[in-house]
């Protein structure tokens, strides 16, 4: 089998630490799963879905069962893993270890997967942040969970993988009030729409401006937006516009050798 395609940052290539965004490619799935699809909570056949989460984890040198996702509910739950979850899926937002070869994925069709290292202390970090999870806090949430087990902040490095771009993410003024309500200065990651009552949301530059808040300076978007790029990534708005009964998930992951 050839290797995965995948998406990588040199601001993760750490000693000791292996990660990949994983694209929809490579995999076993058909239909509007091609190909690659690791959403357990998709309609998808489950014996695909298992094979596709195998080929990823093999990638990372790791066999299936080391892969650990959560059971994702747009919270501000960072969960530790002490060892590889399996199959089950623990309700939750993110996943930090510091055990060596427990795989921490995040899964996504859209919403911003987050993957964090601190190196040094050999504590790393899975998140899955759609807009309502990055505003209750999923960001700050997982730090802080990494702190606790000895990591620092000024010492993590955190890129945000592929999700939905600042240009395709059209949202309506309600959804501003949300984030005003939070914080006014919310408002400098929203543009104007098509109309009048529409308005552009920036999902990775808010999901960064949480990240520096909770001390992560050394962060970045790897710049792919799922929704633009159907060749590549699954996205759920692009489903949703077509009318799909369904869409996959992409995987984020990283694990400590």
């Amino acid at each position: 089998m050839s290797p995965l395609p995948v998406l990588t940052s040199p601001r993760l290539e750490l000693p000791g630490i292996r990660h990949a965004f994983f694209t929809r490619q490579g995999g076993v799935s058909r239909g509007l799963y091609d190909s690659l699809n690791v959403g357990r909570g998709s309609a998808d056949e489950a014996m695909d879905v298992a094979e596709n989460r195998r080929r990823c984890a093999a990638h990372l040198g790791r066999p299936g069962e080391a892969l650990s996702t959560c059971y994702q509910i747009h919270s501000a739950d960072a969960l530790v893993a002490e060892a590889a979850w399996g199959d089950e899926r623990p309700r939750g937002d993110a996943v930090v270890t510091r055990n060596a070869g427990v795989v921490c994925g995040a899964l996504a069709a859209d919403c911003a997967p987050i993957l964090i290292a601190d190196a040094q202390a050999r504590i790393v970090a899975a998140a899955h942040a759609g807009w309502k999870g990055a505003l209750a806090g999923i960001a700050e949430a997982t730090v802080a969970r990494m702190a606790e087990l000895g990591g620092d902040p000024s010492r993590m490095v955190a890129v945000v993988g592929p999700c939905i771009g600042p240009a395709s993410y059209e949202v309506g003024l309600e959804f501003l009030a949300a984030f005003e309500a939070t914080d006014p200065d919310h408002a400098a990651f929203f543009e104007p729409g098509s109309r009048d009552d529409k308005r552009m949301f920036d999902l990775p530059g808010f999901v960064l401006s949480r990240l520096r808040s909770a001390g992560v300076t050394a962060c970045e978007w790897i710049g792919a937006d799922t929704c633009a790029d159907e060749t590549w990534f699954f996205s759920n708005r692009r489903a949703f516009r077509r009318g799909e009964a369904d869409f996959g998930r992409l995987l984020s992951a990283i694990v400590i050798e």
